[in-house]
């Protein structure tokens, strides 16, 4: 049995909320809305990670945050001129979304 946890950030538009996650290596998967005109319920993923980003009101009032392990941490920090902290679990950096939603990049620390 398979147990997956899918954290949902509030965002004000869904849309160029998807375009700043692409920086982060993640891809829309699919869009909802009850109706023509209603708030957007979109699915991102990256690999094995996946984040729901709802416009309705009532969901997830935020900002949240969400941490993140990732395989290279690097690149990352560069493209968001960020510098990863050492810590003991972990080296990780933080950065806030459009919808102060604040999202913790982690690489794991290599055993030896």
């Amino acid at each position: 049995m398979t147990t997956s946890v899918v954290p949902i950030l509030r965002v004000a538009d869904a849309e160029a909320s998807v375009e700043w996650y692409k920086r982060l290596g993640f891809e829309q998967i699919f869009e909802h809305r009850f109706a023509e005109g209603m708030p957007a319920y979109v699915g991102i993923q990256r690999e094995d990670a996946v984040i729901h980003l709802s416009e309705h009101t009532g969901d997830s009032p935020g900002p949240s945050l969400i941490y993140v392990w990732v395989d290279a941490i690097d690149p990352l920090a560069e493209l968001f001129g960020a510098t990863p902290d050492e810590m003991p679990w972990a080296r990780d950096f933080e950065v806030t979304d459009p919808d102060r939603n604040r999202v913790r990049l982690a690489e794991a620390r290599s055993e030896g």
